[in-house]
């Protein structure tokens, strides 16, 4: 069996391994059940899936997904719509029943997943906590724009309580777990008037707040700018961000990983296909898919660069398809020797 931690260690290195990894996960429950860690019966089947998968797909490295903990507690104490409302949430403290549920699931997964691979918890950025709530759950989708730009400060305020529980979440996760490094997902706020220097002013210190505190413990850090459909970010943005590598959805973005490395400061980079329903992932031959493949590693070269999706990748698909990416990864090596 191939050694999955060093396949990483020649990614994370930016150099060139075996073969290219790949990095593929999908959720385990529907959309709304992503904030339902109260509800036993769904955090059973999370967990259960979430084992299932790492057995039968065994994946390079594992993305532990935080599906059911989605929604900070005092953010969904009721429906925010006014400002006042969003002023009222707070920090919830790192005994939080929260807190805690997230480090019990996170310590049964990786005693699970053993220690021959590398283990990434998926985390929010401050805003992205309150942004998902706002449009997956109450399904309003310009209501995190519309409070942000009423007023900066609030919004800043909020996120900063939020910020407090999630570094309280990573220390507890680095002292009581097994847990190798952090999947920080991050996202540009989806407005024209939230230019470059606005997102420094605004944005950027509270993805660094998180970052700053994770780099306290360990530099194991996979950096997803989520896109999707119409949402879109400016990667240049975020090249300067410390991170190990970068993830982000070329399709939305329409950046190439060969273009997305030069950009990001030619740190490792992992993606390349369309995660849509539809797309080649789900319905290529595996010599279409082999075809793409030889594709983008020619175009990107292998060197610190995997294969991935633009986000989460359908939970039905079938898992011979990703056997096939490691596969078609590890004859292409063979070939270019």
């Amino acid at each position: 069996m191939e050694n999955r931690k060093e396949l990483m260690n020649a990614f994370l290195a930016n150099e060139e391994g075996e073969r290219v990894i790949g990095g593929f996960w999908h959720h385990f429950v529907s959309f709304h059940n992503h904030y339902g860690w109260e509800d036993p019966s769904i955090m059973r089947t999370v967990v259960a899936e979430q084992k299932k998968y790492i057995d039968e797909a065994k994946p390079d490295f594992i993305k532990i997904m935080s599906d059911g903990f989605f929604g900070h507690p005092s953010l969904c104490k009721s429906t925010i719509t006014t400002l006042e409302q969003l002023k009222e949430v707070q920090s919830v403290g790192e005994n939080h029943p929260w807190i805690q549920a997230q480090v019990d699931y996170v310590k049964e997964i990786c005693a699970h997943a053993g220690k021959d691979v590398y283990k990434y918890y998926n985390i929010f950025s401050p805003l992205q906590y309150i942004r998902l709530r706002f449009e997956e759950y109450d399904e309003d989708f310009t209501k995190f724009t519309r409070l942000f730009k009423e007023d900066p400060k609030a919004m800043i305020m909020v996120a900063k309580r939020i910020a407090e529980d999630t570094k309280a979440l990573v220390k507890r996760l680095f002292t009581e777990t097994d847990v190798d490094g952090i999947y920080y997902s991050v996202q540009c706020v989806q407005d024209k008037s939230f230019t470059e220097e606005v997102h420094k002013e605004r944005v950027q210190p509270l993805d660094l707040e998180v970052l700053n505190e994770i780099l306290q413990y360990m530099d194991n850090v996979l950096l997803h700018i989520c896109g999707y459909g119409k949402y879109t970010n400016h990667l240049e943005w975020y090249k300067d961000y410390p991170v190990k590598a970068f993830n982000w959805a070329i399709y939305s973005e329409n950046i190439s990983l060969a273009e997305g490395k030069k950009i990001l400061n030619n740190k490792p980079v992992f993606g390349g296909f369309d995660n849509a329903e539809g797309s080649l992932l789900y319905t290529g031959t595996r010599e279409e898919i082999k075809k793409e493949i030889y594709r983008i590693l020619d175009e990107s070269g292998t060197k610190g660069v995997g294969l991935g999706a633009d986000c989460t990748i359908r939970e039905d698909i079938d898992l011979e398809r990703l056997q096939w990416i490691k596969d078609i990864s590890a004859e292409y090596a063979k070939e270019k020797k």
